[in-house]
């Protein structure tokens, strides 16, 4: 709660007469903090940025360490590109489900923005069951992250991406409950716009991924 202190129109006229008197002063108090408008959304621009170096980094280190296989399988040998296209899927899907949440929320619907937002952590929750599978299919077979700099970067990058999206799903479904109790305020809507920011950053780092470390890594 912020203070407001201002001085009682009187109070220079009374000051001049008896200088010993203190100006006599009224306290206001406001109901809420003032929220500098697209304040939020520059903050999180900044974060997303941040994020964009991360994934840079991890992606010029594949890049680097994806060749070296130091005796062991190699990309083509492990990569089930069909698992992966069906994976992929599952991620663009939900970015077109959260759309379509963000359409609802536009229209001040809250049944049908709190659908369409449990439609799109379905979709995130199958992606990272398949990627999962995925991981421990490949640790079964003993390519492991001790196993190469290949696979250890491979591991890194995927895995930093699957962490991306598993807090995704943690922030969705704490911003469902937030909707649910609260409905479509003004501090909500600035939830889910960063939200739907992030969301898609993570499908595009994904398509990254998908062409970058899968498809080249068959090829």
């Amino acid at each position: 709660m912020s203070d407001i202190t201002l001085t009682h129109p009187g109070a220079a006229a009374t000051a001049a007469k008896a200088p010993s008197a203190a100006p006599a002063q009224r306290t206001y108090h406001l109901a809420h903090e003032p929220h500098p408008e697209n304040g939020t959304s520059l903050g999180f621009w900044l974060y997303l940025m941040s994020d964009v170096l991360i994934f840079a980094a991890l992606f010029a280190t594949y890049g680097v360490l994806g060749r070296a296989y130091a005796g062991g399988p190699t990309g083509a040998e492990l990569f089930d590109l069909k698992l992966v296209a069906i994976n992929t899927a599952f991620l663009l899907l939900s970015s077109i489900t959260f759309g379509f949440a963000m359409l609802q929320k536009q229209a001040k619907n809250v049944g049908g923005t709190l659908l369409w937002l449990a439609i799109t952590g379905l979709l995130g929750l199958a992606f990272l069951a398949v990627e999962l599978y995925e991981f421990a299919h490949l640790i079964h077979e003993g390519a492991t992250p001790q196993t190469s700099a290949f696979l250890s970067s491979f591991f890194t990058l995927v895995g930093t991406h699957g962490l991306h999206v598993t807090f995704g799903i943690i922030w969705l479904v704490t911003l469902m409950v937030q909707i649910k109790r609260h409905g479509i305020t003004p501090a909500n809507v600035r939830r889910i716009n960063c939200l739907s920011m992030f969301w898609h950053f993570l499908d595009v780092v994904w398509v990254g991924v998908f062409t970058f470390v899968y498809l080249m890594g068959v090829l």
